[in-house]
């Protein structure tokens, strides 16, 4: 027979383990079991701790110690219901009385009972008898109880017993986002009590000012006085909110510029500069004033410019002021180096005959990455160190910190209370937008003086707004948004108007009739069909009305009018000679007007407020003298000049506003066809146009130079935030500088690959000389073996290259570069752009016309440029060692080249197999060992060896006991650590050069480049081609192997 565990496993009394039977004596039973009765009744204790205290039973529903109760006297009634606890209770006791338990006493059966009636019920007691209950009850007595149960339980239905509201306590399911406001959303037995709550005040709305609307009441107190301190490090300009509401904006240069459309608009903005129109804002360019003696100005700034390199200041038709000019500025007496920057510059006309001793004034316009070496270069030339004292009071200059903490404490003092405005204080100034000369800096000077020279130098940067309109519609969305000034008579001078000057203006006969004639020619641009067919730079001064007044009530799409073209003499002469030299006088160049028509101007509130006052809603509001006359600068901007296809391509209209009156001239532009676009749509301008943009395409120049720095740090911070699987390795694709163009060691390299060739041709016979210039072998192969290019295909000579690699960076690479080293220390010529336009001319020449262009090879010899011969190619590296030349690149096929682009040489197998096989898309360069793997593993397990030392590990012994290194620079996995090697030799085509500006083309359907190439590469590569092929190179990306053919040309 199987012997059964002994049960319980534990005992039901706690703290009592049992051996299969329980043994309790009499006196331990009594005490436990009194210990659970009290448990008991703390727990109903609990249970009831709630429920209200006025609830009482009548006497007669009292038990006495009996246990029999009466009911009309009837028999006694035995009670059969148990609770569930007391039967429990009974069970856990018989399952323990049967085995040693005595009888209970009289006593335990009197506590046992009383216990059953404190809870509040009739159950049966211990011993099995039954307890009665009364035979008769009072009806008044009982529903008086009853009544007070029920209220009670109704008070504590009702009453809540969390925070939560009342559609808070509803299923998720059913609850809806308007039940917080609107009751009618909630079930109808939850609606009055959710109508209670929401007149209670704690729910009630905070009351707001009934003049301000829900944007109004969530702007800052004050919004402009808020909008002043966030300029203090970026200045905004006047069309800033419009931008910021439509475009990405960036912090650049100090201010705060629109970068690109939030929208998709590449396609689009092409577009509209091909076709009809696009706006961009130029207010952030500098514009630098010189007033003086016109011989003193022109002596001073002829020594920071050439003719050689093309117009100077004292150009006739930009001397007279009837044309724009622009030049290249370098600093004192150091062309062709050390070159400032690019700028273009206006002289102010004078329609009067005048002497070279008159006073004259100019401004010169440059970007703000160059204004602070160029203002100080022309301090020094003209002389102009004595600072002189602002009048121009400063209106709203920007908040000090303490002014700021002040004004807050201020604020936190009124919260909650009522504010009201305090204009009848004598003391309150109303706070006025900060622009202009509002974002200077009080303390700083701003105009110069010279006691020798007389010149005066002044900085009017946010002084005027410069918008810029490209396209062919420009000048018809200008005549549709801008009217000439009506001119005052006689009976309106009785009237009192703000605008004293263009009243004392129009009573001068002269300036009535240039005006009428300034009016005339700008009703002429409306019918030319593009900008590109008014001479180049052409000057129109203008004074007219308030365009907000002429406003379309819906955006339109501005139109040329050819009819106004037909059979005009007038059109005639003004596209053949352009605008005379009276018509291009503005008041704009009188500071004193425009700071009269700056603060004369009418708010628009003002102004919708006179519109609704119109009896004929949507009529013309006409203000008579009161309204404004603004004087403005038209300046004609030429577009694409160099090469032969799509000439005047870009052009358009600069227009000159006061300060204070960007957003009237703004929306009125947009309202009539004008697309807007950024910085980017900038570049791609400058990109179809073919030109260099500021300041990315000018490496010698010192904004240049910076621009180049913080590009390549943003590229790196990109390129470090991907993991090495997800991004390319530069190192085996044989990029060294991705991110960067090394011009100084590229023009190094090749000066000595020259160097050395010419070394080699000395040593040789004479014959040698001529078929070594003209052999048609590899750009690499007349050089020597120590700076020729390298195939990678050759394992010889990629073993040679990997293996000085992996050594430390530094003293291997140095070995390499010792020619180029010493060559440079002879002749340490600083880098330069080649800017000569008559050099120029002959490599435009030389990089050879095409085939359909056989005629104008013909014609070269006769237009007096030399033939490409040893003595040229000499004569050109011997002026220009270390210089490069900005050139222009079309794919033959496919391609979408990218900035950073490698540009290269072909060699002599990639000439014959495109002339075989037309299709040929190019040569593959071949991948290339990383000869940093090894230094990165031993770098990983370094840092390894540090997190285990950290954690109190152990390191290994190998490792630990080696000798102390310095601590390095972290490699980067992908990229060339240290210096970087021979740029020209390091892949198997030689490098000429890098793109700076590429894309796709819309203009051609195919892929288009920019850049600069070695000047000392280039003569090189031309004068080791085929006539049939010259000034076909090699491009590639630098994330990829494939080589594609590309045509060079220099255009002036």
């Amino acid at each position: 027979m199987r012997h059964l565990a002994p049960w319980p496993r534990r005992s039901p009394l706690p703290g009592r383990e049992c051996h299969g039977i329980l043994s309790f004596s009499p006196g331990e039973l009594r005490e436990r079991l009194a210990k659970m009765s009290n448990a008991k009744e703390r727990k109903h204790a609990k249970k009831m701790r709630n429920q209200p205290t006025n609830v009482t039973l009548s006497s007669g529903f009292v038990a006495d110690r009996s246990g029999k109760h009466y009911n009309g006297g009837g028999k006694p009634f035995q009670a059969q219901q148990q609770e569930p606890h007391s039967g429990t209770s009974r069970r856990r006791q018989t399952k323990v009385t049967p085995h040693s338990l005595p009888e209970p006493d009289t006593s335990e059966q009197s506590s046992s009972k009383l216990m059953f009636k404190k809870k509040g019920g009739w159950k049966a007691g211990p011993d099995g008898t039954s307890q009665e209950i009364p035979k008769y009850i009072t009806a008044s007595t009982f529903a008086q109880a009853r009544a007070a149960e029920i209220s009670a339980m109704l008070k504590a239905v009702t009453q809540k017993s969390s925070n939560s509201l009342v559609f808070q306590t509803l299923p998720r399911h059913m609850r809806r986002r308007a039940m917080s406001h609107n009751v009618k959303r909630l079930p109808r037995r939850l609606q009055e009590m959710a109508q209670k709550e929401a007149e209670k005040a704690v729910h009630q709305k905070k009351e707001h000012s009934k003049n301000k609307c829900h944007k109004a009441r969530r702007c800052h107190i004050n919004r402009t006085q808020e909008f002043n301190r966030r300029q203090r490090k970026n200045i905004w300009l006047e069309t800033h909110i419009w931008h910021a509401k439509r475009f990405h904006m960036v912090k650049r240069w100090g201010y705060c510029l629109g970068e690109r459309p939030t929208v998709k608009s590449h396609r689009a903005c092409y577009r509209a500069m091909t076709n009809r129109c696009l706006l961009q804002d130029l207010s952030y360019y500098c514009c630098l004033e010189l007033k003086g003696k016109e011989e003193e100005i022109l002596k001073a700034l002829s020594q920071m410019c050439s003719l050689d390199a093309g117009l100077t200041f004292a150009a006739v038709h930009c001397l007279s002021g009837k044309r724009q000019g622009s030049l290249m500025l370098y600093r004192a007496n150091k062309y062709p180096r050390e070159m400032l920057g690019p700028i273009t510059f206006i002289w102010k006309s004078e329609g009067t005959p005048r002497g070279t001793s008159e006073s004259r004034q100019l401004w010169i316009w440059l970007h703000p990455t160059l204004k602070q070496d160029v203002l100080e270069e022309i301090k020094t030339v003209c002389q102009c160190l004595e600072p002189v004292r602002s009048t121009v009071s400063v209106l709203s200059p920007l908040p000090t910190l303490s002014q700021e903490k002040s004004q807050t404490e201020t604020t936190d003092e009124k919260i909650g209370k009522k504010r009201k405005r305090k204009d009848d204080e004598a003391n309150a100034k109303p706070i006025k937008k900060v622009i202009g000369d509002g974002t200077r800096d009080p303390c700083q000077a701003y105009s110069w003086i010279s006691s020798n020279t007389g010149i005066i130098i002044s900085d009017l940067t946010m002084e005027m707004n410069r918008f810029r309109l490209i396209g062919p519609l420009s000048h018809s969305i200008l005549t549709e948004a801008l009217k000439a000034a009506s001119v005052h008579t006689g009976e309106e001078d009785t009237e009192e108007t703000p605008h004293r000057w263009w009243t004392d203006t129009c009573r001068n006969t002269d300036s009535v009739a240039l005006h009428r004639r300034q009016e005339a020619i700008f009703e002429l641009l409306g019918g030319v069909t593009s900008p590109a067919e008014i001479p180049s730079g052409t000057i129109l001064g203008l004074t007219v009305g308030d365009p907000r007044i002429n406003l379309p009530p819906k955006r339109s799409k501005a139109l040329s009018s050819p009819e106004k073209c037909q059979d005009n003499e007038q059109v005639r002469q003004l596209l053949l000679e352009g605008v005379p030299v009276e018509c291009a006088h503005s008041f704009i160049w009188n500071q004193v007007i425009c700071k009269s028509v700056t603060e004369n101007k009418i708010s628009d509130q003002d102004l919708n407020r006179m519109r609704s006052e119109l009896l004929v809603p949507g009529s013309q509001l006409v203000l008579g003298p009161r309204e404004s006359r603004i004087p403005i600068l038209l300046i004609q901007q030429p577009g694409r000049v160099t090469g032969e296809d799509r000439l005047g391509w870009g052009s358009g209209w600069d227009v000159l506003l006061p300060k204070g009156w960007g957003m009237a001239f703004w929306i009125p532009f947009i309202y009539r066809g004008a697309r807007v676009g950024g910085l980017k749509e900038s570049l791609v301008h400058s990109q179809y146009k073919r030109a260099p943009s500021i300041p990315g395409d000018f490496p010698d120049c010192p904004a240049g130079v910076l621009f180049a720095e913080e590009q390549a740090k943003t590229l790196l911070e990109k390129y470090k935030r991907r993991p090495p699987a997800k991004r390319p390795n530069y190192v085996k694709l044989g990029t060294v500088a991705p991110f960067w163009c090394p011009w100084e060691q590229l023009t190094q390299d090749w000066e000595s690959r020259v160097c050395a060739r010419e070394r080699s041709s000395v040593d040789s016979s004479p014959s040698g000389e001529e078929s070594d210039l003209r052999s048609h072998q590899g750009p690499h192969a007349p050089a020597p073996s120590s700076e020729a290019g390298t195939s990678v295909d050759d394992p010889a000579e990629s073993e040679v290259m990997d293996t000085g690699c992996q050594d430390q960076p530094g003293t291997e690479r140095v070995t390499g570069q010792d020619a180029s080293e010493n060559h440079v220390a002879v002749t340490s010529s600083p880098l330069c752009v080649l800017r000569s336009r008559k050099l120029l001319k002959q490599l435009s020449t030389w990089c050879g016309p095409r085939s359909e262009d056989r005629r104008a090879a013909r014609w070269a010899p006769s237009r007096g440029q030399p033939g490409l011969t040893r003595e040229a190619c000499l004569a050109f590296t011997d002026r220009f060692p270390r210089a490069l030349v900005w050139v222009s690149l079309s794919l033959l096929r496919k391609g979408s080249p990218e900035p950073h682009t490698m540009i290269c040489v072909p060699a002599e197998e990639d000439l014959l197999r495109l002339s075989q096989d037309r299709q040929y898309r190019g040569p593959q360069e071949s991948r290339h060992s990383d000869p940093f793997k090894n230094e990165i593993l031993k770098q990983k397990e370094k840092k390894k060896v540090e997190k285990r030392q950290n954690r109190g590990c152990t390191a290994p012994e190998g490792l630990a006991a080696g000798p102390p290194e310095a601590r390095q620079e972290a490699l980067t996995q992908g990229l060339w650590a240290g210096a970087l090697p021979a740029v020209t030799s390091h892949c198997s085509r030689a490098l000429l050069g890098f793109v700076t500006q590429g894309d796709f083309s819309m203009a051609v359907g195919s892929g288009e480049a920019l850049g600069f190439v070695s000047v000392t590469g280039l003569l090189h590569l031309l004068s080791s081609q085929p006539v049939a092929e010259r000034g076909l190179v090699l491009l590639r990306p630098p994330a990829s192997l494939q080589y594609r053919f590309a045509r060079i040309s220099v255009e002036v």
